[in-house]
């Protein structure tokens, strides 16, 4: 079986997220959508898809969070993968395109899966579910905005670009440290 030369990339993306998960933060401050951005912007929807999926599921997986939660935020960041990938098709690494992106990505997010989910799930009604989502929305924006503007456009330059990240690189050198 070949290694796939970004593997390595994958794992340092989902570091990222698990890491920043695992600090305490306030509610809804999370480096997902921060991480998944560069993840689509280099090699497209399914890449970005595929990141989503993998980070929450596996995430939720190892800390015995996994449940009927985990599968509809995961839904609903793979399509925003998806998206994301569309989006930055043809979008240099700047800081606006991320910002951009998360704000209104964020919007959607938590329409979904704080109101659309609330009033399925919970029985609430619209106006109690709206309000009760406004200052989590806010936490969520304000964590996607900071993060956006750091993490993502860093990692996209310092980690996704470069190609001392992929797998052969690293092997040679692996080799040259046995070899002296």
């Amino acid at each position: 079986m070949k290694i796939p030369q970004n593997i390595i990339k994958y794992f340092v993306g989902l570091l990222v997220v698990v890491a920043v998960r695992l600090i305490p933060h306030p509610p809804n401050v999370e480096p997902i959508m921060s991480t998944m951005m560069p993840f689509s912007k280099k090699w497209g929807w399914l890449s970005g898809m595929f990141f989503c999926l993998v980070a929450i599921l596996g995430y939720d997986l190892a800390t015995g969070t996994l449940g009927q939660w985990s599968f509809i935020t995961a839904g609903t960041y793979a399509f925003l993968g998806v998206c994301a990938g569309f989006y930055f098709k043809n979008k240099d690494n700047k800081i606006r395109y991320y910002l951009g992106f998360s704000i209104v990505a964020t919007i959607v997010y938590d329409a979904i899966t704080g109101i659309g989910i609330g009033m399925l799930f919970y029985d609430q009604s619209f106006m109690v579910t709206f309000v009760g989502q406004i200052p989590f929305t806010l936490y969520h924006l304000a964590g996607n905005i900071v993060l956006s503007s750091v993490v993502s456009p860093a990692l996209y330059k310092w980690v996704i670009s470069n190609p001392e990240f992929e797998v052969q690189p690293i092997l040679n050198k692996i080799a040259l440290g046995f070899k002296l």
